[in-house]
């Protein structure tokens, strides 16, 4: 079903297809058969794979990442379709239009995409009156905020500041991004020094968990400098990776904007286990980019994944692909003698796996 539709979708620009999408999943919850049948059906729920993390609870290990749901209008619909968590946003302090269009493209041959569409969001206001009306929620909803662009780097940590004491009592965790391309400067912020201010800031105004989202672009050694910053500081989970800027993994790509899908999935799962051979047992280790099957998905657990997230894959496969991944997850874990997920996280690094 969903292939058919596909093909009707992709008739439309990118950016148009997701304002379609939007609309029915926003509305999905007046759908008081199908959505509560589908879900009945199809929302993977095995004593497996549930965990408690931080104090959350998550029926499965499968999120969606954060941009697809940027002003959190989809949530009561996306969970219909089987998500474990939602991460939405990432949204500003102020509302913001984006980068100029066209910034989203689609490449089917490759089942990737490319966008460059720089926050475009609602501003805080507005999504904290939405969330306000359903939180809190049956799974675990990440609040993914950044920087307005017209914020100066210098000013950065206002803005926030203003988010985390916005929504720290409307998430069950946060997520500084600083890693988005789509910004100008933004990547500039993965240092010590502002990490450190950060997740200072951050931890002094909410017990919450906070997470940082780091991107694939950077040297292994900085990358683990950034995140011992981030955990000596109070960051409870590292969420890896944002979308790459490295341009020679797609055929015909344009030159700016950010890099998801398949085509990453080689270089964001590298650049995950280098990271987790340091960091696993240490902190929560979230894993994203090219995730597009249940193989991958448990690769990345034995690499140290507690969770995974999908995006490209969700747009490119459809729903089917989340209950795919979970059971495919459930089953890897009894062909290699786990009885619980938790014996399968890190097991790249343990001697007792």
């Amino acid at each position: 079903m969903y292939e058919k539709l596909k093909k009707i979708m992709f008739k439309f620009d990118p950016e148009s297809a997701h304002s379609i999408a939007e609309f029915f999943l926003k509305r999905a919850h007046y759908c008081k058969h199908f959505m509560p049948n589908y879900a009945d059906k199809h929302f993977v729920m095995d004593e497996s794979i549930r965990q408690e993390i931080e104090g959350m609870e998550f029926l499965n290990p499968v999120g969606l990442a954060a941009g697809f749901d940027k002003n959190a209008t989809m949530i009561r619909g996306l969970t219909y379709l089987g998500f474990g968590h939602i991460e939405y946003g990432t949204f500003t302090p102020k509302p913001q239009s984006g980068n100029p269009k066209p910034r989203l493209f689609r490449y089917p041959e490759f089942n990737s995409l490319q966008n460059a569409m720089g926050f475009n969001n609602e501003g805080m206001d507005i999504i904290a009156k939405r969330v306000s009306k359903i939180y809190p929620f049956s799974i675990p909803l990440g609040a993914n905020i950044g920087k307005n662009k017209v914020t100066p780097l210098n000013d950065a940590i206002d803005d926030y500041s203003v988010l985390i004491d916005r929504f720290k009592n409307l998430c069950d965790y946060l997520v500084i991004n600083i890693s988005s391309p789509n910004t100008k400067g933004l990547r500039d912020l993965q240092n010590e020094e502002f990490i450190k201010r950060v997740f200072d800031m951050g931890v002094n105004k909410t017990d919450k968990p906070i997470f940082l989202k780091i991107a694939p672009d950077m040297e292994i050694e900085q990358a683990l400098s950034i995140a011992n910053a981030a955990l000596e500081a109070g960051a409870k989970g590292l969420i890896a990776t944002n979308t790459t800027v490295d341009y020679t993994l797609l055929p015909n790509s344009k030159d700016f904007g950010g890099i998801s899908g398949e085509v990453l999935k080689e270089k964001s799962y590298n650049f995950f286990k280098s990271i987790a051979k340091e960091l696993y047992g240490k902190i929560t280790l979230i894993s994203v980019g090219g995730i597009g099957s249940s193989e991958e998905a448990y690769k990345r657990i034995k690499a140290g994944a507690s969770l995974v997230q999908i995006f490209s894959s969700f747009i490119f496969k459809g729903p089917a692909i989340i209950e795919e991944i979970n059971r495919g997850i459930v089953k890897r874990l009894g062909d290699d003698g786990f009885s619980h997920i938790s014996q399968a996280i890190g097991a790249d690094w343990r001697k007792d796996a």
